[in-house]
């Protein structure tokens, strides 16, 4: 950092990753990170979600949460709609997040593919 207009591009840039998680948006994206789901490879599945939503328009918030109960199903992803429905995608990669907030958040279209319901 060397000026004042590099300190502002980085609050602003700070500030996009505040707002994934904290701002009111039709959808809400939770990553299982207790310690089954980061050995099983979550916080690059994390990282790639909060880096999509902060780099494109999606109107969705981006949190995480200690253990969902399905260890070996992670990394898990589960997505909340504003009606209170709820989607649970399991063996989630970074490839898989990026793909599901193309179909699921832009487009409201579920991947069942990588849904829990598919790999029962």
């Amino acid at each position: 950092m060397k000026s004042l207009a590099d300190l502002i591009k980085l609050r602003e840039e700070a500030q996009k990753k505040v707002d994934v998680r904290e701002t009111n948006k039709d959808y809400r994206v939770v990553v299982g990170m207790a310690t089954c789901g980061i050995a099983a490879g979550a916080r690059p599945v994390l990282n790639k979600l909060v880096e999509e939503v902060s780099a494109n328009d999606y109107s969705c918030t981006v949190t995480q949460t200690g253990c969902i109960g399905l260890c070996v199903y992670e990394p898990i992803v589960e997505v909340f709609d504003k009606d209170g429905g709820k989607t649970t995608y399991v063996h989630v990669n970074p490839e898989k997040a990026k793909e599901i907030l193309e179909s699921h958040i832009k487009e409201g279209k579920i991947l069942e593919k990588y849904t829990i319901d598919a790999v029962k």
